[in-house]
């Protein structure tokens, strides 16, 4: 278990690593290749030190990595702007957001797919301007308007990794508390449930309702994320919210347990035409 940072440059190494093998070359015929000490290659492949983007663009030229998204991917894990040189967006926002959740969006963001389980609040990538207000403001005490608007705006624009091309897949289960809760007020819920509605029919979210009639589930102890990447599962990272951080999970039994425990939840949770219905009849009665 350790925080974002820590395990994205343990990933990174792992990677580098593994095409360095695949190209033939041992560690120290890599160093020399870039000209650099052999002890460097193998910090970095170990994760015991940190890299800058232009060193691992200097090994994957060795490696003849020349797969774009696989390049933007790493250089992406090392700190690039996006991989490319493409500005990050919520650089912006550098003063009002805290690092853990600045590094859950740049996975967000470079993420091909996000399985999420959500036990108390709708995911932030469906929220509603209104409903992200509210949840926003009772999560984060003593919030003034122009820092309270300054996140509103961060948790929209999150939301444009699902019209990106191509989009992140969302497969997300919710418990039927989150849908009850009324976050905001009746009205502020009647247009979060519409927009639930909506999101639902889009060809790259699946949205399941976990009903209170499945009873006591393995997703009773927390919601948690699984981000997935293109290319390697090697990448994959399971994310949990805590109140003044976040922690990631690697290592492979526990990306296993926790895939098996969505498995779980989606099998006992409505099915997605079902849930649509389901969430159709709460907007009626709000």
């Amino acid at each position: 278990m350790q925080h974002g940072p820590v395990v994205r440059r343990r990933k990174l190494g792992a990677e580098l690593r593994t095409l360095r093998a695949g190209a033939g070359l041992t560690s120290g015929q890599a160093a020399r290749l870039v000209g650099w000490h052999q002890s460097k290659v193998s910090r970095i492949e170990t994760g015991t030190s940190g890299v800058k983007p232009a060193d691992v663009r200097l090994l994957l030229d060795a490696y003849a990595v020349h797969d774009a998204q696989l390049r933007r991917l790493l250089l992406a894990l090392a700190g690039s702007e996006d991989g490319d040189g493409r500005h990050r967006w919520w650089h912006a926002y550098r003063g009002v957001l805290p690092p853990t959740y600045r590094d859950f969006i740049s996975l967000e963001s470079q993420a091909t797919a996000m399985r999420t389980l959500e036990t108390t609040v709708v995911p932030g990538l469906l929220q509603t301007a209104e409903y992200a207000r509210a949840v926003t403001r009772a999560a984060v005490d003593g919030l003034d308007e122009e820092r309270l608007d300054a996140l509103v705006e961060v948790r929209l624009a999150r939301q444009h990794v699902l019209r990106a091309d191509p989009p992140l897949e969302l497969n997300a289960v919710l418990d039927e508390a989150v849908l009850h809760r009324e976050v905001g007020g009746p009205e502020v819920m009647a247009r979060q449930l519409e927009r639930l509605a909506e999101a639902a029919r889009l060809p790259q979210v699946r949205l399941q309702v976990l009903p209170f009639s499945a009873g006591a589930h393995i997703g009773v102890t927390g919601p948690f994320v699984i981000f997935s990447f293109s290319h390697t599962t090697d990448l994959d990272v399971v994310v949990l919210d805590h109140l003044t951080s976040s922690l990631h999970l690697d290592r492979k039994e526990d990306l296993e347990a926790y895939t098996e425990a969505f498995d779980a939840l989606r099998f006992h949770a409505l099915s997605a035409e079902d849930s649509s219905d389901f969430i159709a009849g709460l907007r009626q009665s709000v």
